[in-house]
């Protein structure tokens, strides 16, 4: 871990994104303090009771245990990183959604911490009354909860993905800069065949079809722009320098 903190820091990085970390906060707090740089996100299951991931499933610790790690780390936002398709499918299942992360609001303030959520595809499948299910949960959730836009999964979702972060305004604070080509149909669909990750066809910034420049000049208020790859096409340090060649050149990030 400590090698791969150094080669992003000699690439330019400030901060990173810590995931899988409740097992190990005292470790990477050290690692993170050697290579100078610092987490102030972090992602970690809050509500489910087993996190899936298409790269395998990871245990869900008690909200206080998750907060606990990430203040020794030295975070600001601790973000769920996914909720199962099935849940997103139903009035009643958002719902339960925003409840159970509106009810951590307060207990994350206890740690000095602020609670969040990271989106995939599935969370744009539903429709009540002209609305999919992510713009509902939006709705539902306390103002205080932090949104972080995965601009490459929104694309897949089927989203106008500059209109999207226009619409979230000042409840957009974190992005995932990532481009790709969408899949032919969502793969998180009910009737979808199992995937992996390996099967994304995920580019360089500028080299897919996510209108990366347009969708970064149309948030208001993000604090963190994130790179990150499901699937890097190449030497995973050569990419993770292009996506940040492509935030500095551009002017997104300071």
């Amino acid at each position: 871990m400590g090698g791969s903190l150094d080669k992003l820091a000699a690439i330019g990085l400030r901060d990173v994104e810590a995931f899988d970390f409740v097992r190990r906060p005292a470790e990477i707090r050290a690692a993170l303090d050697a290579s100078g740089l610092a987490s102030p996100t972090g992602h970690a299951p809050l509500l489910s009771d087993e996190l899936w991931t298409p790269d395998g499933s990871i245990p869900t610790p008690a909200p206080e245990v998750v907060f606990e790690a990430a203040a020794t780390i030295g975070m600001t936002t601790v973000i769920d990183p996914f909720v199962p398709t099935e849940r997103w499918l139903t009035l009643d299942g958002v719902t339960d959604i925003a409840d159970r992360l509106n009810r951590l609001v307060d207990v994350a303030a206890g740690f000095g911490l602020t609670v969040g959520y990271h989106n995939h595809a599935q969370e744009f499948i539903a429709d009540f009354d002209g609305e999919t299910a992510f713009e509902r949960f939006v709705k539902l959730t306390d103002e205080r909860v932090a949104i972080e836009l995965d601009l490459y999964w929104a694309l897949v979702g089927g989203q106008d993905v500059t209109g999207l972060v226009s619409s979230l305004g000042d409840r957009l604070v974190a992005v995932h800069v990532k481009d790709g080509i969408a899949p032919e149909r969502n793969p998180f669909a009910p009737d979808a065949a199992e995937f992996g990750s390996a099967s994304l066809d995920q580019r360089r910034p500028g080299e897919g079809d996510v209108p990366l420049a347009e969708a970064l000049r149309a948030a208001s208020a993000v604090q963190f722009a994130i790179i990150e790859y499901d699937n890097a096409p190449g030497d995973v340090f050569e990419d993770i320098a292009a996506s940040y060649a492509f935030l500095t050149e551009g002017g997104f990030v300071r």
